[in-house]
């Protein structure tokens, strides 16, 4: 077998296996109008964003993320984890278009499409009080304790069982910005898992398309 023939091999390998791997992780799109924060860090227009990334607007900002089914908004000035499947709000408002079920979370407060249609409520966790509006389709709305259905065209309110007080020194000592997501060590998180296959692959591609011949020959 040719060298050129082993190389076209493995890049077709490469494309093939990759990508499957760094999707198997539960991961979205990112769009940023305006500055936002993921995990601490400025992040431009666009990111991927993996599950257990926080993700911060300032008061002039807002953040989209676009998951497979879903669709986040996270309004100015909150703080939004990631879970893949689900959102978690630590404090500020999102609107939600779901049609995978896709759950929010605000404290003990659990908010779910009732079925796989789709689905569209608001969320917001402000001052201690979490206000609940479902835009279109039913909710199920569980705050530990007992569970209810919130019908498409109604709203409910629920309290926080974190104080306000707890909020802002915890905003205090992020500095502002949304703190590191939690986790095991850096090497672990699906960022970096994911960043360090795709520089893997790109290295092996970038030396496979390379000519035949050396790069310093020995003749002129």
């Amino acid at each position: 077998m040719s060298v050129t023939t082993l190389r076209n091999a493995f890049c077709w390998i490469l494309i093939l296996i990759v990508p499957a791997s760094m999707f198997a992780a539960d991961s979205a799109m990112l769009y940023a109008r305006g500055t936002a924060w993921l995990n601490g860090s400025g992040v431009p227009k666009t990111s991927v964003v993996f599950s257990g990334d926080l993700v911060q607007t300032k008061p002039d900002s807002v953040a989209n993320i676009n998951a497979a089914g879903s669709s986040v908004i996270i309004l100015p000035d909150s703080l939004v984890k990631f879970e893949g499947a689900a959102v978690s709000i630590e404090h500020g408002s999102v609107t939600v278009a779901t049609s995978k079920g896709m759950t929010t979370r605000a404290g003990d407060v659990t908010v779910s499409p009732t079925s796989n249609a789709l689905t569209e409520f608001d969320v917001s966790d402000l001052n201690g009080t979490i206000q609940i509006v479902a835009r279109k389709g039913d909710l199920s709305v569980s705050d530990g304790s007992q569970t209810s259905t919130l019908a498409q065209g109604e709203q409910t309110t629920r309290d926080d069982s974190q104080s306000d007080q707890d909020r802002k020194k915890k905003k205090r000592r992020g500095g502002g910005a949304a703190p590191p997501a939690a986790g095991g060590g850096i090497l672990d998180s699906p960022v970096a898992i994911g960043v360090g296959a795709a520089a893997v692959g790109g290295l092996i591609t970038w030396v496979l398309l390379q000519d035949d011949e050396p790069a310093s020959p020995s003749k002129p």
